[in-house]
């Protein structure tokens, strides 16, 4: 378990980092290794600095071009810092639209955080807010200011939401002062929230008891589709069927289908089982891969489900990508099981230029890999019925990344290469819900926690975030691969063959390598105009506007170890200022920066603020908790906890967000 130095959000990301993957398989330092010797640039001590260059191939050049100075975002930037307020670029609004707690069914209560119960929960609005996605509203005369917004909620803080309670998965508290009505409000926090939103008069508001309104959490009733439904593996004392499942789990980033609907994704699943299956149990090897039994959390105490002794394949139908219409309140969510089960930070959906459906994703753990969809039939934008299960049929692959800058995506296909039943995969389903596994087998590239994955429209390139891996050692470091313990990630830009998204090969280039550049040793790779406020570290979700340009969000960033909070940067990609970012938002302390959305027309960026008041990182602060956040965040109001919030950027007299 974690320490109770850690916060909670420090302990997840911790789990993020621990790396299940103990196959040979090359890492991607192995990988940038080979290929910068193929450019024969590691040669004696400027190898560092020609490798800073190869990984950002404009690097060089823009240390001598701060001359041009072109950036496209035209935006007053943000002084970088740590304090309990968030802070947005002058001329902007930052307006609070809704926060853990607020009425989203008709008859929910107002928020009492003394009076809590899963009853009322269930109505209102869910904790953590993470994915968010925008759907014009149909029919709408703006279609950009009259919309639904669906919210992820991805897990809970109960020492930050319950007076006198305090971190409990620890190994001094160990669930001591859990009650089965705090796990059940807990189970009512997660899931994800439809609200139907308004701006009028330039303002922003949700629209009471809506037609659309809907809470989905841990006990909402979900189908599972796909090539895994049905499976014995899939099959439990509850679901004899194997095709029908209580509730959706850690859901992190997700996607937006161009049919309309909302793909939202179970990330950090493991945590939330107990128990253990004996070593020689079908599940065994599947369990250990995934991490599952975890013991985040202590809803096995009242519900069997989550101990996998007593339900060994309850944790199989969990992990999954779901899909909801967020436009009938009455459909049942499905778990699409043909794009994997992974610890899914995100679904980006691009209709491919022959009308297929590619769906990309990343696996958020250490050495865990990249992933894409592709479906067998075409996208029909006539017929949004037909499209319904277009994600139920097709191939998954897995990256791998060559040392000469092509990568190959590998088809997980059972009976195809390694992918037999005498590997343990008797089946489609059995690859599917081994998933991992079934990459290790491929060879796939080994990534540093791959996290948000999305492609630009106006480019073609697909943009993957990595977080970070701090667990690279210092006797793997060498001229190729300078920075052990990497607490502060990169992103990667691939570009498909011809813009063509379902093609086999690709190429692939770093675009920036994270942290302080004014700090030698960090070896980042920002454009020298980049000021002390625009670098960043630890890249998580991330948005590309309707003009083709890269907005990141952070998760990681803290005043102990960065001076600054996470927030949102404003990132160039293409020409000399290539590189180039500024900071544009700043979150509250002790929070984290998720799901950055822009309406159609630009003018608005929706982002989620998540566990806002924790701790900092600092072993020596004092542990965050109800009476005592680092910050009340966002009402100021003593005996009000922080509240995990979503709140829209809009520019003060109208337009387009940073132009």
């Amino acid at each position: 378990m974690s320490q109770p130095s850690l916060t909670r959000a420090r302990a997840f990301e911790q789990s993020e980092d621990i790396g299940r993957n103990d196959t040979p398989n090359p890492t991607l330092g192995d990988i940038i290794a080979a290929r910068l010797q193929r450019r024969d640039v590691l040669k004696g001590a400027l190898g560092v600095a020609a490798i800073a260059a190869g990984l950002a191939p404009l690097a060089i050049a823009a240390a001598g071009s701060a001359r041009a100075n072109a950036t496209r975002f035209a935006f007053s930037e943000v002084e970088a810092g740590v304090d309990p307020r968030h802070h947005v670029a002058e001329g902007y609004d930052a307006d609070v639209l809704i926060r853990w707690g607020d009425p989203v069914l008709p008859g929910a209560p107002a928020f009492d955080p003394q009076h809590q119960s899963a009853a009322a929960q269930k109505l209102q609005f869910g904790y953590n807010n993470d994915y968010l996605g925008y759907l014009p509203m149909r029919g709408a005369a703006n279609p950009s200011r009259h919309g639904l917004l669906v919210v992820n909620h991805e897990y809970t803080n109960e020492e930050l939401m319950f007076p006198g309670l305090g971190r409990q998965d620890t190994k001094t508290a160990a669930f001591g002062k859990m009650t089965r009505e705090i796990a059940d409000i807990e189970m009512a926090a997660h899931g994800g929230s439809v609200l139907e939103v308004r701006r009028d008069n330039g303002k922003w508001s949700v629209v009471p008891n809506s037609q659309f309104a809907r809470r989905i959490d841990a006990s909402t009733p979900m189908r599972i589709g796909g090539p895994a439904a049905g499976h014995e593996r899939m099959k439990t004392a509850a679901d004899p069927s194997g095709r029908e499942v209580t509730g959706m789990l850690n859901n992190c980033a997700g996607g937006i289908t161009p049919w309309g609907t909302w793909l939202t994704c179970e990330e950090n699943f493991h945590g939330y089982f107990s128990g253990k299956v004996p070593d020689d149990h079908r599940e065994a090897r599947n369990h250990k891969r995934y991490g599952v039994g975890g013991n985040w959390f202590i809803w096995s105490k009242w519900h069997d489900r989550f101990d996998v002794a007593k339900e060994p394949n309850e944790a199989n139908r969990f992990g999954w990508v779901v899909e909801i219409d967020p436009f009938d309140p009455s459909s049942t969510p499905v778990k699409r099981t043909a794009l994997g089960r992974t610890k899914h930070e995100g679904a980006y959906v691009h209709v491919n230029k022959d009308g297929r459906i590619v769906v990309y994703s990343g696996d958020d753990e250490r050495f865990d890999y990249v992933y894409k969809f592709v479906s067998n039939r075409r996208f029909d934008p006539a017929s949004p019925a037909a499209n319904r299960d277009l994600l139920d049929d097709g191939i998954l692959y897995v990256a791998r990344y060559d040392a000469d800058g092509t990568g190959e995506w590998l088809p997980l296909v059972h009976g195809q290469g390694p992918l037999t039943e005498g590997n343990g995969f008797a089946s489609q389903a059995d690859v599917l819900i081994e998933t991992r596994i079934a990459a290790d087998f491929l060879k796939a590239t080994r990534m540093d926690r791959p996290e948000d994955v999305k492609v630009n429209p106006a480019t073609q390139s697909v943009y993957v975030m990595l977080t970070n891996n701090s667990r690279r050692k210092a006797d793997q470091v060498d001229a190729a691969n300078p920075r052990p313990d990497n607490r502060f990630g990169h992103i990667i830009e691939m570009i498909p063959p011809g813009g063509d998204h379902a093609s086999s090969q690709f190429r692939w280039e770093i675009l920036v390598r994270c942290g302080d550049p004014a700090i030698a040793e960090v070896g980042a790779t920002f454009h020298a105009s980049t000021t002390r406020n625009g670098w960043f570290g630890m890249p998580d979700n991330c948005a590309i506007d309707h003009q083709g340009r890269l907005w990141v969000a952070t998760d990681g960033n803290s005043g102990s170890r960065t001076g600054r909070t996470d927030g949102v940067w404003a990132l160039e990609t293409d020409g000399p200022m290539r590189g180039a970012s500024k900071l544009f938002f700043r979150c509250p302390a002790g929070a984290e920066l998720c799901g950055p959305m822009f309406t159609p027309d630009d003018e608005t960026l929706f982002v989620a603020i998540q566990h806002p008041g924790e701790s900092d990182d600092d072993p020596k602060a004092e542990p965050a908790t109800f009476e005592n956040p680092s910050t009340r965040w966002p009402d100021f109001k003593d005996g009000m906890p922080p509240r995990p919030s979503v709140v829209a950027i809009t520019r003060k007299g109208g337009g387009r967000i940073g132009s």
